[in-house]
């Protein structure tokens, strides 16, 4: 399998050479050619070939079997390549603006500053005056 192909493109071309071969009077079994896909597949299949070999009997695996589980895996690769890309793009989305210093001088308060300084005022006030009358005691 070439990189960046797709398993119908990869089978396309497979399929066009086992049919120039049986042009030339060379027939394949289906087991083998079964065994020539799986083992034309990137390593990045060789979670799915190994699932494969292990359930079920290679022997008896028809190939139009084996290019839909091959089909549905690449689909479900697409899938979570796409997922991890989108999730990566949510945590690129945030910007980080810069103001100047100008900017940040023409700023107002708002009414949640004003309130959030007395209520620190009050609190400054109330602990010292605590502070005094234990250190008196």
């Amino acid at each position: 399998m070439k990189e960046n192909e797709t398993i119908v493109e990869m089978i396309t071309r497979f399929t066009n050479i086992v049919n120039d071969f049986k042009a030339l009077e060379k027939t394949y079994k289906e087991s083998e050619k079964v065994m020539k896909i799986l083992r034309s597949l990137p390593s990045k299949w060789h979670t799915k070939v190994t699932v494969i070999q292990e359930a079920k009997d290679l022997t008896k695996l028809p190939t139009e079997e084996l290019i839909v589980s091959l089909m549905t895996y690449e689909i479900n690769l697409a899938k979570k390549l796409q997922e991890g890309e989108d999730k990566k793009k949510k945590s690129i989305a945030l910007k980080a603006e810069t103001k100047e210093e100008e900017d940040v001088e023409e700023e107002k308060p708002s009414e949640e500053d004003d309130d959030l300084a007395l209520i620190t005022r009050k609190l400054n006030k109330y602990t010292r005056s605590d502070y005094y009358s234990k250190s008196a005691i």
